[in-house]
């Protein structure tokens, strides 16, 4: 089965998706750093550690889970890789350790893209972000060493229902993309190359005690990148009344009447397998596959 790329949701506006990405932020969301804790706890069931790994925007993803990974696989190489020269440099002083930690630890490095293949590939809280999502798995694909495993995080369907449920009741369209289904990440591993999908999901509620506090968080979290969104800059008037609908007809828990938000948080893992000959009369098989298959390195 082939996934047309217009079938992917989410459907982003590819540039607006790309600036929000390569934005050096001042710190990432908590929300993030959260998934992030509790994704890395996963890595519990691995039971041969990787020798090598590479964080995907880990500006994006999280310093403290970072951190965390490095505390659990200190003598395993680390990539660290950004969209651009600038990302690299922010992530680099954000990542920064006092020179009596890091020479305990194995080597770590930067770039737009690692420059050998890498044991484990970890992204939290991204690939919903990416307005290719089907072009980025093959990417971690292609740089995982074979039976090297991806770990990610990503947002689903039922994220900001409460948000959604206000925005229908006014004339501004939806607040967000439509996030990808869990079962559909499943199947795009697949056709991305991988095997052995792992998925499960879980629910996160977030209580505010006012609509101010709850858009503080959200611009955090990214913006409206929908392809159909509303093509011009809201005002500060507009900004009001959405803050007066939010506390007027937002969602709020039964306990104490905080306003509360949903957010679906899928994790997957899949793991690059063998190559397999194609069956034909004659098949043509590259040599670095050639030598995954016989069990041989390959070379620089």
């Amino acid at each position: 089965m082939s996934l047309a790329k217009s079938s992917l949701p989410p459907l982003l506006d590819e540039r607006a998706a790309s600036s929000w990405l390569e934005r050096a932020r001042p710190q990432p969301a908590w929300l993030s750093e959260e998934v992030g804790r509790r994704m890395q706890q996963r890595l519990d069931w691995i039971r041969t550690p990787p020798q090598s790994w590479a964080d995907w925007h880990p500006g994006n993803g999280g310093w403290q889970a970072h951190a965390l990974l490095r505390q659990r696989y200190p003598q395993a190489a680390c990539w660290l890789v950004e969209p651009n020269q600038a990302r690299l440099a922010w992530a680099r002083q954000h990542v920064a350790e006092p020179w009596w930690q890091s020479w305990r630890r194995a080597k770590r490095q930067s770039a737009i893209s690692p420059r050998q293949t890498v044991d484990m590939v970890w992204a939290n809280m991204l690939l919903h972000q990416s307005e290719q999502p089907l072009a980025l798995l093959k990417t971690w694909h292609q740089s995982l060493a074979i039976d090297g495993f991806l770990m990610f995080s990503a947002l689903g369907p039922d994220s900001l229902r409460e948000l959604h449920a206000v925005h229908a009741r006014t004339p501004w369209g939806p607040p967000g993309p439509n996030m990808t289904d869990m079962h559909d990440w499943g199947d795009m591993l697949l056709e991305a190359g991988f095997s052995q999908p792992v998925m499960d999901m879980e629910r996160i509620t977030l209580t505010y005690a006012s609509a101010t506090d709850m858009l503080t968080d959200l611009r955090g979290l990214g913006r409206n990148t929908r392809s159909d969104r509303f093509a011009a800059c809201r005002g500060k008037s507009w900004c009001g009344a959405w803050l007066q609908a939010v506390d007027q007809w937002g969602a709020r828990s039964a306990s104490d009447g905080r306003l509360q938000l949903t957010f679906e948080v899928i994790y997957g893992h899949a793991i690059k397998p063998q190559p397999r000959v194609p069956m034909a009369a004659q098949s043509a098989v590259s040599l670095g596959d050639m030598r995954a298959m016989l069990g041989r390195p390959q070379r620089d």
